[in-house]
C-alpha cells in the first residue's frame, strides 16, 4: 500500500508540474506581448497633438504596469487547486469558471459515485489560455472563494482541495483535503486520487460500518466549528494527538483572510515550536500573493538576525524559560554599562580652567539617570545632559550671571563647546556605551557577574548552569544560540532599546527650487515599494492575527516574546496540556494570560484521533494516565490489527548507564526491520542527550529513517516509530512523562518500543512504564 501511495504522489506531482509548465509558457507569451506594446508605443515619434502625446504616455504606462505585475508575480506562481462537482447552472464568469456554488441535482449518483466536472487551479494571477479557458484563477476572483471558504460541513461543489507547494518553476509537493469523503469521485474515468491526510479521511469515509461514518461526521463537524468561529479576540483549540489541531488552525487562518482581508492586512504570524513543523506549516497555508502578509516562524527564529541552532540541557532550559529571568535581565541590562574599563573621572577645559568630575560625582549622575524607566540605550541623551549639568555646576559659572537671559546664552554656548570636544564624546562612549542584546547576553557567561545580577532570584547551581551554557558565545554575543536564548535576546531588546539612528539627508536645495522630481518608469517606482514592503516584513513586531501552534510548550519567556507581537491582534491558540514539555504549567499559564490580556476567549475541543491506530493509542494512553491522571484521551477511529512490538537491547554496565554500543546495534537492527515493514518514513525517537549518538547509529541506512530527540518530535508523524528507552525520555525532565506520551503517538501504522536495562522490561520485553 505504501509503495502504491508513493507512486500516486509522484504521479500527481508530475501532473501538477505539467500544468505549471503550461502556465509559465503562457506567462512568457503574455510578457512578450507586454514588451512589444511598450516598445511599439515608445517608438511613435510623430505624435501630432498634445492629446496624442498623452495617449501614447498612457499606453506606455499601462503596458509597463502589466509587465511589472507579470514579472513580480512570476515566482511561486501556483499554490492551490479545487476539484468540483457539476453546478446547478451552466453560467460562466469573466474568468472562464462556472459560477454555481452548490452542486446540481444528480451530480452525485444514488450509489455514491460522481464525476468531477471542473478543476480550477488557484494562483497569484489569473491566466487564460489562447482559447480563453482558465489555466489559473486569480485567488481574489469569486471563482477562487471555495478554495478558502469550503469546509467539510459546507463543501458546496468542492470534492477535493489541494495545496500545491512550488518553488519557482518546480512543484515540490501536494497535500489534499477531502471535503466529501463519502463520495467516490472520478476524473476522466479514473478514481480521484487523494494525497496526505485526505487519503485517510477517504478510507474512513468509505468504511462499511455506520459507526465509522458517524465518527467521520463528528470529525468534520467539530473541525468546521473551529474554522468558522467568529474572528474576534482569542480562539483556543485543545485536542490530543492526531486530532488535526494544526491543520484546523491553518485552515481557519485562510478562511479569516478571505472573509476579512482588510482587517488582517496588518499581517498574520504563525508560530511553530520547531523548524521541522515550520516546513509542514508552509505546505498547508500557501502564500496568498501579498508581500509580507503571512510570516511563518519557529520560536527560535522570531528575533530578526537570530536563529536557534542548538539545544540547552533540560535543567538550563528550565531556568532560562522561567519568568524569573525578567528580573535578572533587567539588572543585566543596566549592569552591563560597567563592562570593561570604566573611566573614573571626566576632565574638560572651559572658561580657561580645567573642570573635573570625580568617581563619586559620576556615580551620583549615573544613579540619577538610572532612576528613570526608559530603555538603557534611550537613557544616553539624559546621561549626556546630566553630565553637562554637573560640569556647569562644577565650573561655578552660574554665580557670575545675575541676568537669566545672559546665563541661558552662556549655558547654551558652554554645552555646545563641551559636547563637541573629543574628550567629552570619547568619555561618553566609554561611560555610557550603546549596548546590544547579544553583548549583554554574552556578559552573563561570567559566573560572578551573573551571580550579582541574579542575587535572590537564582540559586547558585542555576547561576552556574546558565553561565556555562552561554560560554559558547564570544564577547559580542556571536555564536550558537538556543531557542531559549532567542527569547532572552528579545527581552533584552525591549530593555535596551534601539540606539538612535542618524538623521536622514535633507532634500537638496536645488530640488526644492525646481520643484521637479526625476522622471522614472513604473518599474522604477515600484522597486522601492517592494523593498520597503520586504523591510517592513523583516522589522515587523506587531501583527493583526497570531496563530500559536503547540502552545502548551511555550515557556513564560517565550509567551512574553510572542505577546509583544500581538498587542492588538486576534489570536488562534492550539495545544494540548497533556503534551506539554514545560515543567511548570501554572507559571506558563500566567504568562499566557498576560500575553492574551483580557480579550474574550472561545474554547473548542477536538476529540477524535485519526492519526494513530487504536492499538498504538491504547499503549500511549497508559502513559497519559500516569502523566495527567483523569485526562480523557482522544478516541482513535481505526484499527490495523498490528500490536506494538517490544524489544530489549542486551546491554552491559549498570541499568542507569547502558552500553552505548549494544544499544546502538539494537536501534539500527530495529530501524532496519521497520524499513522492511513500511514503505514510508520511520521516526527514531531518543532522549535529547542521545541525539548525536542516534545519528551515528543510523548513518548509512535508508534516508526514510529520521533520528530525532524527544522534544523535536512534537507535531510530526511517521508511518512507523521506534521509541528508544522510555525510561530515559521520562527521566530527562519533570515533564518527561508528557514528552514520552508525545513520542508514543507519532506512528500512523507501526510502533516499536526498544528497552534497555534501565527500563526494567519484563519477560515479554514490555518496559515497566508501559505495563498495565
Amino acid at each position: 500500500m505504501g509503495a502504491q501511495h508513493d507512486s500516486v504522489r509522484e504521479r500527481e506531482v508530475r501532473g501538477e508540474q505539467s500544468h505549471l509548465d503550461d502556465v509559465y509558457r503562457r506567462l512568457e507569451e503574455k510578457i512578450h506581448e507586454a514588451e512589444f506594446l511598450m516598445d511599439d508605443a515608445s517608438k511613435r515619434a510623430q505624435v501630432g497633438t498634445p492629446g496624442a502625446l498623452a495617449e501614447r504616455d498612457a499606453q506606455v504606462f499601462r503596458a509597463g504596469l502589466h509587465l511589472n505585475r507579470l514579472n513580480s508575480e512570476f515566482e511561486d506562481f501556483l499554490f492551490g487547486r479545487i476539484d468540483l462537482l457539476l453546478g446547478k447552472d451552466g453560467k460562466k464568469g469573466p474568468d472562464g469558471a462556472y459560477t454555481s456554488v452548490e452542486p446540481a441535482e444528480g451530480a452525485v449518483r444514488e450509489d455514491g459515485t460522481a464525476e468531477i466536472a471542473e478543476t480550477l487551479h488557484i494562483g497569484r494571477l489569473g491566466v487564460l489560455d489562447a482559447d480563453y479557458s482558465p489555466l489559473v484563477i486569480d485567488w481574489r476572483a469569486p471563482a477562487a472563494a471555495p478554495f478558502y471558504r469550503s469546509t467539510p460541513v459546507a463543501p458546496g461543489r468542492v470534492v477535493r482541495r489541494r495545496v500545491i507547494r512550488s518553488k519557482g518553476r518546480q512543484v515540490l509537493g501536494v497535500e489534499d483535503d477531502l471535503l466529501r469523503p463519502e463520495i467516490r469521485a472520478t476524473i476522466d474515468g479514473v478514481e480521484l486520487p487523494v494525497i496526505g491526510d485526505g487519503a485517510l479521511m477517504a478510507a474512513l469515509g468509505r468504511a462499511r460500518g455506520h459507526a465509522m461514518r458517524d465518527i467521520v461526521s463528528s470529525i468534520q463537524a467539530e473541525q468546521d466549528m473551529v474554522i468558522r468561529a467568529p474572528a474576534a479576540s482569542v480562539t483556543e483549540v485543545e485536542g490530543g494527538p492526531g486530532t488535526g489541531k494544526t491543520a484546523v488552525a491553518l485552515h481557519r487562518a485562510a478562511y479569516l483572510l478571505y472573509q476579512d482581508r482588510r482587517r488582517y492586512a496588518g499581517g498574520i504570524l504563525i508560530v511553530s515550536p520547531t523548524p521541522l513543523l515550520v516546513s509542514y506549516t508552509e505546505g498547508v497555508l500557501p502564500s496568498l500573493g501579498e508581500e509580507g502578509q503571512v510570516a511563518i516562524r519557529a520560536l527560535g527564529s522570531l528575533v530578526e538576525g537570530a536563529e536557534a541552532d542548538t539545544y540547552d540541557e533540560q535543567r538550563v532550559a528550565r531556568v532560562k524559560g522561567s519568568a524569573r529571568m525578567v528580573k535578572v535581565l533587567r539588572r543585566a541590562a543596566r549592569g552591563a554599562l560597567e563592562l570593561g574599563e570604566m573611566p573614573q573621572s571626566l576632565r574638560v577645559v572651559a572658561f580657561g580652567a580645567r573642570i573635573e568630575l570625580g568617581a563619586e560625582e559620576l556615580r551620583a549622575v549615573r544613579q540619577q539617570v538610572l532612576g528613570g524607566t526608559a530603555p538603557v540605550n534611550l537613557m544616553r541623551p539624559r546621561a549626556r545632559r546630566l553630565l553637562l549639568d554637573a560640569l556647569w555646576a562644577r565650573s561655578g559659572a552660574r554665580r557670575r550671571y545675575t541676568d537669566d537671559e545672559l546665563e541661558a546664552e552662556a549655558r547654551e554656548a558652554f554645552d555646545e563647546d563641551i559636547a563637541t570636544e573629543d574628550v567629552f564624546t570619547e568619555f561618553l562612549d566609554a561611560w555610557w556605551p550603546e549596548l546590544t542584546p547579544r553583548r549583554v547576553l554574552a556578559a552573563m557567561a561570567d559566573e560572578r557577574r551573573l551571580g550579582r545580577w541574579s542575587r535572590r532570584v537564582l540559586r547558585p547551581d542555576e547561576v552556574r548552569a546558565v553561565a556555562r551554557s552561554l560560554r559558547r558565545l564570544d564577547a559580542e554575543g556571536a555564536g550558537p544560540l538556543s531557542v531559549h536564548d532567542v527569547a532572552l535576546l528579545d527581552e533584552l531588546h525591549l530593555l535596551l532599546g534601539a540606539p538612535a539612528r542618524p538623521k536622514k539627508r535633507d532634500m537638496d536645495p536645488l530640488d526644492q527650487l525646481t520643484g521637479l522630481d526625476e522622471l522614472t518608469t513604473y518599474a522604477d517606482r515600484e522597486a522601492p515599494r517592494r523593498e520597503r514592503a520586504e523591510r517592513l516584513a523583516e522589522e515587523r513586531r506587531d501583527y493583526a492575527h497570531i496563530i500559536v501552534d503547540e502552545a502548551q510548550d511555550l515557556t513564560p519567556m517565550q509567551w512574553r516574546m510572542v505577546g509583544r507581537r500581538g498587542r492588538t491582534a486576534t489570536w488562534t491558540v492550539v495545544g494540548d496540556p497533556a503534551q506539554s514539555s514545560w515543567s511548570d504549567p501554572d507559571e506558563a499559564a500566567a504568562a499566557r494570560d498576560e500575553a492574551l490580556g483580557t480579550r474574550p476567549r472561545r474554547r473548542f475541543e477536538l476529540t477524535v484521533n485519526y492519526r494513530n491506530p487504536s492499538e498504538v493509542a491504547e499503549l500511549a494512553d497508559r502513559v497519559l494516565a500516569l502523566a495527567m491522571p483523569g485526562t480523557a484521551p482522544p478516541k482513535a477511529v481505526r484499527s490495523t490489527g498490528l500490536r506494538p512490538r517490544f524489544a530489549v537491547a542486551v546491554a552491559g554496565g549498570e541499568p542507569d548507564a547502558p552500553d552505548a554500543e549494544a544499544l546502538g546495534a539494537a536501534v539500527r537492527e530495529e530501524a532496519a526491520r521497520m524499513l522492511g515493514e513500511v514503505d514510508g518514513t520511520v521516526g527514531v525517537v531518543v532522549a535529547m542527550g542521545r541525539r548525536a549518538q542516534a545519528r551515528e547509529w543510523l548513518k548509512g541506512l535508508d534516508d526514510r529513517v529520521v533520528p530525532l530527540g524527544s522534544l523535536e518530535a512534537k507535531g510530526l508523524e511517521y508511518d512507523a516509530t521506534l521509541v528508544v528507552s522510555p525510561a530515559e525520555i521520562a527521566d530527562e525532565s519533570p515533564a518527561g512523562l508528557r514528552v514520552l506520551y508525545v513520542a508514543l503517538t507519532r506512528a500512523t501504522q507501526r510502533l516499536t518500543v526498544l528497552s534497555s536495562a534501565r527500563d526494567l522490561p519484563d519477560a515479554e520485553g514490555v518496559p515497566d512504564l508501559l505495563r498495565d
